[in-house]
């Protein structure tokens, strides 16, 4: 048995039975290292080791969560948020809540699509806006499964099809992938081979619009911030200069973790607010975020475990001596195998070089095109980020949604994002495999 295949099944079996993700992780990379010949021992090792590889995104996302807090303290969103909600009681008729249900899957989705390109924030701008916004999609009957993928199609499909932001590191990376193969590509082939495995994302898009188009109910909550600072032209001032320069200094310096500090600092300095009700807030704005955190330790732990059983490879080979010549069959098993591999670790980016380098000498060895063999290692390292339990493309939205407990994590992000965006895309990146 391929160890791969069963640590993935394991964690997410597991994971669909509503067992904590980050329990389903070490199970799953416990089975796969026990199955790969590892001793106990040897497991909880390597998981160990592989976890240091996270800290950095752990921490970034937990600051995130208390500079989120913060802005929220600030009550600027509030603020927005009210306005809208009173304009839709002025005028109740179904065509300004159909202008308005429109206008905010509009502008979720140019937000989410620029956090990966324009603005690469990543998913930063998740816990400052979507919670606010929860009432607001309560009071106009939004199905958050729809948001669930609105949102994850915005933070997977620009760095697929975009050569800028993310888009720029995940297409280098299947270049890099090419040079280690021993086979030089230019940058610019790989953005227009990955044309036709985007657009699956798009079909995913438009289906799960009609799909989740009728209102579903859900109970308000107040989720905010126990109390909100006393709001005034200056507290809306910081708020508004506290956002520019997390963003600003997370752009200059690369790093989450300073542009979080930066907004932070903000709200300290200015004078505006007490300290010790700064603190409270900041704690629990971390204690929102630090799961994630927590559940992508995890991951890099099973990714670990998983690339040091060594099963990828004869996964692959076998595949490839198996079908020989049959290159529907083989184009198939290639997209199958970055499925899992990244359903499992939950990062794209992490999953194309461990597959770059067994994927183009089989697909030379085919007769396959570069442009095919490109489609489908893109396709292949895409699939699976949208839909993983561990993937931070579907821990965003989740922490998001389920800032009032009303939204479950596998059921309500991971299954609708992989039903509606990663089935699209397999089919899209076949037909890229088979045509280009």
């Amino acid at each position: 048995m391929n160890a791969v295949l069963i640590a993935v099944f394991v964690m997410i079996l597991l994971s669909l039975f509503r067992l904590n993700v980050v329990l389903a992780l070490f199970i799953g990379a416990l089975a796969g290292g026990v199955v790969a010949g590892m001793g106990y021992g040897e497991v909880i090792t390597v998981f160990t080791e592989g976890i240091v590889g996270g800290a950095e995104i752990a921490l970034s996302y937990a600051l995130l969560g208390g500079f989120a807090a913060l802005i929220a303290y600030s009550g600027i969103t509030e603020v927005l948020v009210g306005f809208i909600i009173k304009a839709l009681k002025k005028e109740q008729s179904k065509k300004a809540r159909i202008i308005a249900k429109v206008s905010i899957i509009v502008a979720l989705l140019a937000v989410s699509i620029m956090s990966q390109n324009l603005i690469p924030v990543h998913i930063a701008f998740i816990p400052i806006l979507i919670p606010p916004l929860l009432s607001l999609m309560n009071e106009l009957g939004f199905d958050r499964r729809l948001i669930a993928v609105v949102l994850t199609f915005g933070l997977t499909f620009p760095y697929v099809l975009f050569p800028i932001g993310f888009g720029q590191i995940f297409q280098n990376t299947i270049v890099t992938g090419f040079e280690s193969a021993g086979m030089d590509i230019a940058f610019g082939e790989v953005a227009p081979a990955l044309v036709i495995p985007a657009s699956g994302f798009v079909v995913g898009l438009v289906l799960a619009l009609f799909y989740y188009r009728k209102n579903r109910r859900y109970e308000t909550k107040d989720i905010a911030s126990e109390s909100v600072a006393e709001v005034n032209v200056k507290t809306v001032s910081i708020a508004v200069i506290a956002i520019v320069a997390t963003f600003g200094v997370q752009i200059l310096t690369d790093s989450m973790i300073f542009g979080a500090l930066a907004g932070i600092m903000v709200f300290f300095l200015s004078f505006q607010f007490k300290w010790s009700r700064l603190d409270n807030e900041l704690v629990n704005g971390i204690k929102m975020m630090a799961y994630i955190g927590i559940v992508m330790l995890a991951a890099n732990g099973f990714a670990a475990v998983i690339s040091e059983t060594g099963h990828v490879s004869p996964l692959v080979d076998g595949i490839a001596n198996i079908l020989s010549d049959q290159k529907i069959l083989v184009v198939t098993s290639m997209l199958f195998v970055g499925l899992v591999v990244t359903m499992g670790i939950g990062s794209s980016f992490a999953t194309i070089p461990i597959i770059a380098s067994i994927f183009i000498p089989m697909g030379m060895e085919l007769g396959l095109s570069i442009p095919a063999i490109i489609a489908i290692i893109g396709t292949a390292g895409a699939l699976g980020d949208a839909g993983s339990p561990a993937s931070d493309s579907t821990l965003g939205p989740t922490a998001g949604l389920a800032a009032d407990g009303q939204h479950n994590h596998i059921w309500d992000t991971c299954v609708p994002t992989f039903v509606f965006l990663n089935i699209p895309v397999l089919i899209a990146g076949f037909f890229a495999g088979m045509i280009l």
